[in-house]
Parts: structure tokens; sequence; C-alpha cells
């Protein structure tokens, strides 16, 4: 093996020649990415020429130069480079070993790519190299005086972090950004370039060349397995470095505050500006102050505002134009002077017009319209009064949640602004950040009134339960101080730490689903449930606004043309499924924008559109309304529910079969709807002797209850009756009347407890053409909200006891033998015989 002891040892002045060799040559490290890679067979592995590279260590996709030992080095070198092949460098394990042999080495290699030779100003050799990868050494082979090696390439991809990876990377980023300052030879770019960073180990090899530890610690960063333990020896490694670079500046900072050369520079700019102030030539940053000082006059601020502002123009003014607290002073106080403290609209108190402007813009929505009628009512009778409504509009997605908002602030006459919390995690964006932050802002709050012009908007916070909450921060507990009446009149931004006054602003939330909000934050609001549209509704929301709204979208507005009732109700029944009517305008655009086409192409277009029409444009139907049973039949009954886009009925199927004695429920059921179940098979078997029922049989039959559909998940008490009603039947053999409904939580004891979603349920019975309806007795106060039409068409019977839902629901008598266990014969008896 050559020696690195055959020719001279390096001069002292390395870094003179290094500093040469960059001047010379640093146009060719370009040259050195484009020198193709080894390409692995099979196994991973391949064989290439060795080069020896003594005491350097060079880390994957690092560039280093390389200063030659021996004229074995020099062929190596000037044969990869005539033949652009790249070498396989191996690194002294240590360093003043004299002579090595090839177990001297690390085990550990590493790829690299080398320029062409150079000759330094001291007649040494020279070149670049540039590391591609690491590579595991299985063994060296001497063929005709030169060594080449056998090696498995390290696969180090990492395809996903972990979380404790990604802290890690996090904690050792900051730490290299505070090395980097403190630094005097490092530039910035070199944090900027690792913050980007994503891989582990590139980020801990880019940290080890750059602060250049001792040979030991760089050769256990080359043979270290795993990017995180890389990243502990690089977070090792930087906090020992920082340690030292901390004291040096400690004791730079108490040698140049010896010498206070600030207050000299700013005595001798004083004169300055007083000179030239003498003669008319005031620099512009004297006149930028002047005009901010003219401006906080001029604005309407709060007396503590006021004094914030003038205290920042006055340290303003004392700082030299060029100092880098200029710009963050000056964008501080037009933040202040930008945001309306006193501006604020008039509002409009006329109900009447409040009204009819919502009635123009919204069929429906009667609770939330009632609400802000009630809000102008107060006010027109009492103007002074401050405290503004905050509400939450809840409810299936289009509904008109958003839209009714834009409505609410026209007809008040105020400024409409709306912030998006969907997927909001960090607490910074509600109250904004510190201005000790490079780049720092006011949170959305305080943007969002500035863009609103007035101190009191109608502010929406659109989806507000879709907050984020994690290790950033709770932004949903930044809101609890917004939307509080008895706090926000001194709401407090992280970057203006000035109190702004956020009591004359009316609040309105959306949300789609109450659960995940914060009970905190939710006790704050006034909540106002937007319950769906029924299949009236949505037909006569059609007529009035969506129609209209895509004749005009689509240029039809001038062919005259009509929808009939009849093409309206299928393209609601049987191609949109959901409670607002979002896809319900989609599907009208659609069949318009069929008859455009139709327009463009010169065809005949027809002015009324029939179910015929809709059928051939938007093709088979998407969704089919559930019906009623065909005939009454014994095991099944009709239970009434309540989803996200409306009511439906469900059948509830029950068998009875010889087991022992074990309920089964199937169909995608939830925990409450598995205990309803058990607590109405109890029922039955606590009066199983006056149903006819022999007690013992129970443990000798299994009953299973299906509920069909069964991909769809279904929860909740209300199916209590049905389930009794249909597992009575079963083991009867008393068919259930085909025309009833219901709905209702059951108890052990047979009572009929009060249950939700009873307008909707109702209207489901309806369009499914149900006859009778049987509702718990405490929802009665329920029917208020439920069309006229479906309470003259369904005969609705409220009822207190299971025993009422037993007589209206089931025939009185059987009408086949029940199914009983096969008798077993007595085992004690047929040994006597």
């Amino acid at each position: 093996m050559p020696s690195n002891n055959s020719s001279p040892k390096r001069k002292k002045k390395r870094y003179e020649s290094y500093e040469e060799f960059q001047n010379n040559f640093a146009e060719r490290a370009d040259a050195l990415y484009l020198i193709p890679t080894h390409q692995p067979d099979e196994k991973n592995e391949f064989t290439a020429k060795v080069l020896f590279m003594y005491d350097m260590i060079v880390l994957p996709k690092m560039v280093s130069p390389l200063f030659l030992e021996n004229d074995y080095q020099k062929g190596v070198i000037e044969e990869a480079s005539a033949n652009q092949e790249t070498l396989i460098g191996l690194s002294l394990d240590n360093p003043i070993v004299e002579n090595p042999d090839t177990k001297d080495f690390l085990k550990i290699a590493v790829e690299v790519a080398v320029s062409p030779l150079a000759v330094l100003s001291d007649g040494t050799f020279s070149c670049l190299t540039q590391a591609r990868r690491r590579l595991e050494v299985l063994e060296y082979i001497m063929d005709e005086g030169q060594f080449t090696a056998k090696v498995r390439v390290i696969d180090e991809t990492n395809p996903k972090l972990n979380s404790s990876e990604r802290t890690l990377m996090r904690l050792v980023t900051q730490e290299f950004e505070r090395w980097v300052e403190l630094s005097q030879t490092v530039p910035e770019e070199a944090y900027m370039f690792a913050k980007d960073l994503k891989e582990p180990g590139w980020l801990a090899d880019l940290i080890c060349a750059t602060v250049n530890p001792p040979y030991d610690t760089r050769a256990e960063m080359l043979t270290q397995s795993g990017s995180s333990a890389r990243l502990l020896l690089a977070h090792k490694m930087l906090k020992e470095n920082l340690e030292v670079l901390e004291l040096e500046e400690d004791i730079h900072n108490k040698v140049q505050n010896e010498v206070d050369r600030s207050q000299r520079e700013f005595y001798l700019r004083e004169q300055i500006k007083a000179i030239q102030n003498e003669l008319g030539e005031g620099d512009i940053t004297t006149r930028d102050i002047t005009d901010l000082r003219d401006r906080v006059d001029k604005a309407r601020l709060p007396e503590e505002a006021r004094k914030v502002a003038l205290k920042e123009i006055e340290r303003l003014a004392q700082l030299p134009p060029m100092a880098p607290e200029v710009g963050t002073i000056r964008t501080y106080i037009e933040w202040i002077l930008d945001i309306p403290w006193s501006n604020a609209s008039k509002d409009r108190l006329d109900v009447k017009k409040a009204a009819k402007l919502l009635d123009r813009d919204h069929y429906g929505l009667t609770k939330a319209k009632d609400r802000i009628l009630e809000y102008i009512a107060v006010r027109s009778l009492k103007p002074k009064k401050e405290r503004q409504p905050i509400l939450c509009f809840v409810g299936a997605p289009g509904t008109g949640k958003t839209s009714i908002g834009k409505s609410i602030a026209e007809a008040l006459g105020r400024e409409f602004v709306r912030v998006s919390l969907g997927g909001v995690h960090d607490e910074a964006e509600i109250r904004g950040h510190r201005r000790t932050y490079i780049g720092a802002l006011p949170g959305r709050v305080i943007q969002t009134m500035k863009r609103a012009g007035t101190n009191n908007p109608l502010f929406m916070l659109d989806e507000i339960d879709k907050l984020g909450s994690d290790f950033r921060g709770d932004p949903s507990s930044a809101l609890l101080e917004v939307l509080d009446p008895e706090q926000n009149y001194s709401f407090s931004d992280h970057y203006l730490e000035i109190p702004y006054d956020l009591s004359r602003v009316i609040f309105i939330t959306t949300a789609n689903n109450l659960g995940t909000i914060p009970e905190a934050l939710l006790d704050r609001m006034e909540v106002i449930e937007f319950p769906g549209y029924i299949e009236e509704e949505k037909a006569e929301i059609s007529f009035k606004y969506l129609i209209p709204r895509q004749l005009e979208e689509n240029g039809m507005e001038d062919q005259n043309i009509q929808f009939s009732p009849e093409a309206v109700g299928k393209i609601i029944r049987e191609y949109t499924y959901e409670a607002g009517v979002r896809n319900l305008e989609r599907e009208i655009g659609k069949v318009i924008r069929k008859l455009a086409r139709a327009k463009a192409e010169r065809k005949k277009v027809p002015t009324l559109i029939t179910p015929e029409i809709v059928e051939q444009h938007l093709g088979p139907a998407q969704f089919f309304r559930s019906e009623a049973e065909m005939k009454d039949e014994i095991g099944v009954s009709t239970s009434l529910a309540w989803t996200e886009n409306g009511g439906e009925i469900m059948a509830i199927e029950v068998a009875i079969l010889e087991g022992k004695g074990n309920l089964q429920m199937t169909g995608q059921i939830g925990d409450v709807m598995q205990e309803s179940g058990q607590a109405a098979l109890t029922y039955i078997r606590s009066r199983a002797i006056e149903f006819r029922i022999e007690p013992e049989i129970f443990e000798q039959l299994d009953i299973h209850v299906h509920i069909p559909e069964g991909a769809i998940p279904k929860d909740g008490p209300s199916a209590g009756i049905t389930l009794a009603c249909a597992i009575l039947s079963a083991l009867t053999c008393r068919p259930v009347y085909r025309e009833v409904g219901m709905t209702g939580e059951i108890t052990l004891r047979g009572r009929v407890l009060p249950i939700g979603g009873v307008r909707e349920k109702i209207l489901a019975a309806h369009r499914a053409g149900l006859k009778f309806v049987i509702i718990p007795k405490k929802n009665v106060k329920d029917l208020v909200d439920v069309p006229q039409k479906a309470k003259d068409e369904i005969k609705i019977i409220p009822v207190e006891h299971m025993d009422e839902v037993i007589k209206l629901a089931l025939y009185p008598e059987q009408v086949q033998k029940p199914p009983r266990p096969r008798r077993k014969p007595d085992a004690k008896k047929s040994t006597e015989e």
C-alpha cells in the first residue's frame, strides 16, 4: 500500500493554498456534478478504484479540496478525471498512523468525484472532491499496482420522519442558527440552506462539515448508522461549540460597551439635522417623522394608543436612517394609524325594510332572521345599547349559513368581513406575533378590522368547528376573549400590545358540528340551528333563486326557459341527497349548460323543462328515497331516523332462531343503539306473561335484529320503541301495520322518552307515504315547526308508554304459530326406561 510518508509533508500555509486553489478552480466545481455515479448490481454492490485520503474526511454531498500526499494519489486522480469516473474514498481511523494497512482505514467509505489536478503556488498538487454517498467496504483487491475495493451502497433514504425526528431536526436547526449568528466566518446562507433540508442525515452531515470538529468526531459522523444518531451527534457538537462562542461574545460585548460609539454618533447626527433644518434642507427621514406626527394629530386615537404612537415616533427620530429597527418601528406606527379606532358605520334600524331585504335574499331560515330583527328592534328602542349579539350558525353544508351573514350586514348597513378558521392551528393567527420576531404582524382579527375600515363591522368567523389544536398552539383558547362580551372591549393583540375595543362588532360564527367546539367557547355564543330544507322548501328556493341565477350565469336568461314543478322535484329526489341546496344548484346548472350548448350549436332549445328532459341531460337517477313496506309483516317495523341530510324512514327486521338466548344486532349499529335493543328486550321479558310468551324460551332462542343499508353507521336511542315492536312481533307472530312509523326512546319500565329531529322525521314519513306516526308525548311541542300540509295528511299520535305503542302498531292477535324451540328429551327419564 502506498505510504503517506513517500512525499514531503504539507506546509503550514495550507489555508493560503486553499484560498488560491478556490480562486483558480472554483469554476470547475460545478463540473463535478456531471460525473456519473457508479451503478450497483442487484445486490446493491459495485467495484471501483480506491483513493486514499488519509487524514481527510469528506461527508456525503459536500465539496472539499484534497491536497495530495503521494504519486499514487496523483495517478488515481488523473485516471479517474480523464475517464469521468468516481472513486472510493478511504480515510484513516487514526490519522497519526504511519505506513497504514487496509485494516487501519474506516470500514465506511464515500464515493467521490474528483476534478482535474491543479498545481498550487508552493508546487504541491490538489484537486476538488465531491462526496456522493456512504459505502460499506466488503473487500480490497490489488490489481496491477492499483487498489480497488468491492463495496455495498448504504441506503440512507428515510421515507417518513417520526415526531421525535422532526423535533430533533427543529432543535438542531435552531442551534445551528445560533451558531451561525455567533460565528464570524460562516455566512448566513449556510443556515438558510440547512433550514430547507428535509433529510435528517443530510442536515447532520452539513452541520458537521460547516462546524469542522476534530477528526475523531468527523470520523464518528461518517461511520454512524442511522440519521437520528447522526443528528444527536450534531446536537452534541453544536452544544460544545456554542458554549465557546457565547463566552467569546460575552467578552466582546464587555469590551465594546466600554466605548459607547452609538451615543457619539447620535450627538453628531443631531447636529447635522439641526444644521440641515436651518438651511431648509431637512432629510427624507425628518419629513417622514413630521408626516407621521401630523397623522397622529389628525387621527382620532384613544389616549393610550396616541401615547404609544408618539413614543414610537420619538424613538424613530433618534435612530440613524440606516438602523435595522427603523422599518420595524415605522410599520408598527402605520398599523396603529390604519386600524379603525373610532370610525363607525351608522346602523339602519328600520325593522320592516330589514325584513324585506332578508326575505329577498333567503327563503326560510326563520330563527336567524328573527334574531337579527329582534336586535334591530332593540337598537331602535334603545340606541345606546352597546352589547352586540355573538351568534353561532350550526347546520349541514349548503344551508345558507355564510350567505345569510352578507344579507344581515346589508340589512344593518354594516361592512361585512369574513375569516375562514378551517385548519388554523396557531394561536398567533388570532392574537398575532410579538414584535421581537422578524416579519411579525397582527393577528387575523386586527388585520380584518383594518380591512373593514370601521370598528363595528359584521365579522364572520367561518368553520369554527374545524380549528386545529396541537403542539403549536390552541387558537380556540385565543378566541375566548374575542367572543366574550365581558372581555372583548379590551382585546389585546400580541403585536399591538394596546387594548382594542371589539364590543361594537357583531360576531357570527358558522359550524357544521357542535361536538368539536370546546365547551368554554360554545358557552360564549348563542347557537342558532339551521336544520336543513325540506323538499317543498328546496323547490321554492329553486324557483325563486337557483334557476334565475343559473340562467343568468350561463347566458340563458333571455330564452324564457321554465322548469316544471315535476322536473324540479325529480332533481331534488333522484339527483341530490343533502340538507342544503348546493348540489341542487349544481344539478340545475348542469341542465342549463346542456341547453346552452344546444343553443350554441344552433339546435332547438325547449322552453319547458320536464322530468324527461331532466333524465335525458342528467342520466339515470342517482338516489332512491326509502318507501313504506308493501304489506304488513311479522318482525318488521318502520322507524323514523334523522340524518344531516334530513329525515329518513328505516326498516327494522327481526328473526327468531333456535339458540342460547343471545341478542345479535347488525347493520353498523352504534353503542347507544345496541343499548336500546337490550332495553327493549328486557322490557319484553319483564312482561312476557302478559304477551303470552313462556319466560323459559328466552334461554332457548336467539334474536337477530338487522337494520338494512348496513354500510351506513347508525346510532342513537330514538329507535327504542321500534326495536321493541319488531322483537315482540317476531316472538308473538303479530304483524306490524306497514302504514305506521314510530320514534322514541324506551326505558326498562316501558316509558317512552322524547327524542330530537321531530320535524325532519315527520317529513320523511310524509314523503314515504306513511299514514300514522307515533311520537313521544313530550315532543308535541316540536310539532309547531312541522309544515301544515304534513300534519293534515299524517295522523300524529303522541304516547307516553309502550303499551300504547303496541296497541297502535301491532295486530291484536297472532296470525300464525309463534316460533318455539324443539323440545329436547328428558335425559333422566330415558335412562330409567
